[in-house]
């Protein structure tokens, strides 16, 4: 895996797959889903929750972006661990905040909000469709904040009523949301 854009561009990571529960996210889909995100955040402004955080990949591509604000929650310990590693290894560790939690405790118990949340969970995860609406009804979003999960084909988030739009990179597909006035 590697860092695809900013600063760490191109440095690599390694992180130790056998026996986790991870599905990293591909480096064309990540370049496909920043590209969009270019196109419509400064950030170096937001406050980034990246859920189901695994690799940390995300959490990673934001701050060597210039983001200085990411909260990366996950329950494996060994996911835990790599990211912490990581952190230090980038020497982010005053950009990032690593919380091992279950995510939908952290949803429920958490005040803060967001101007982006990404949510890469398992894609076999049961409760996988539910979570647009709890990051909605926990009022999670800034004003203007977009929610994208990851998913494969079968979930489908098409007709939901704040899904704007959905785009596919190979077996990985992104499904955005948004209040309608933050599209």
């Amino acid at each position: 895996m590697r860092i695809i854009g900013g600063q760490f561009k191109g440095r690599k990571f390694f992180p130790p797959a056998k026996n986790w529960p991870t599905r990293p996210t591909t480096d064309y889909a990540k370049e496909g889903l920043f590209n969009i995100l270019l196109n419509h955040f400064d950030f170096e402004s937001l406050k980034v929750l990246d859920i189901f955080g695994g690799t940390g990949s995300h959490s990673y591509e934001f701050i060597s972006r210039g983001c200085e604000n990411v909260i990366y929650v996950d329950k494996f310990s060994g996911c835990i661990e790599f990211v912490k590693k990581t952190a230090q290894t980038l020497n982010i560790e005053d950009h990032i905040r690593i919380i091992r939690m279950d995510v939908f405790k952290f949803i429920q118990s958490t005040h803060q909000k967001f101007n982006y949340i990404f949510a890469g969970p398992p894609y076999d995860l049961p409760d996988l469709d539910t979570i647009p609406d709890l990051i909605f009804s926990h009022k999670l979003l800034e004003d203007g904040g977009w929610l994208v999960l990851e998913h494969d084909a079968n979930h489908s988030f098409q007709n939901h009523p704040l899904c704007f739009r959905e785009r596919s990179y190979g077996k990985a597909i992104f499904s955005f949301f948004a209040d309608s006035d933050s599209r």
